[in-house]
């Protein structure tokens, strides 16, 4: 079996001279091999080759059959790592925290240890017989989410 470490190293060896981040990788018992990248401005069919082919340069199949996928991290699919959130700082996200609730809401601000996110509420105020619109900023601490996936909206 295939060690992650060493996959692992092969791929970070690469995204070094290059815009593309890693995400995740994961490595079964039986070979199958999946790495998951990431970058700022997009990742390119070819951004997946690319990395496709150096990782198979790298590995000896007569030494270990394997087979090997070089994604990018899917639009709807939860974030996995802090990047991510950096990346998509000003986007409408879905959270979902460690109790259930889930929030929607603009990512305003990351940290190492959290997320602070702009939420609207309607709220009846004593004053208007209306119902208004405020905005809310709730910080929320890694511990205390449980997913967070990008909103996308076709207008």
């Amino acid at each position: 079996m295939l060690d992650k470490s060493i996959v692992s190293q092969i791929v970070e060896s690469y995204l070094q001279e290059n815009e593309c981040y890693l995400v995740d990788i994961k490595v079964t018992s039986d070979n199958r091999i999946q790495v998951e990248i990431d970058s700022f401005k997009g990742v390119s069919l070819d951004d997946c080759v690319e990395l496709n082919r150096y990782i198979e340069s790298k590995l000896d199949r007569e030494v270990e059959d394997y087979e090997l996928e070089v994604s990018s991290a899917g639009l709807s699919s939860p974030f996995k790592i802090l990047k991510q959130y950096e990346k998509n700082l000003g986007k409408e996200v879905e959270v979902l925290t460690s109790e259930g609730k889930k929030l929607t809401g603009v990512l305003n601000s990351v940290t190492s240890e959290g997320i602070v996110l702009t939420v609207e509420r309607i709220i009846k105020t004593e004053a208007a017989k209306r119902k208004t619109t405020i905005q809310e900023e709730i910080t929320l601490s890694f511990n205390n989410i449980k997913t967070t996936k990008l909103i996308i909206r076709f207008k």
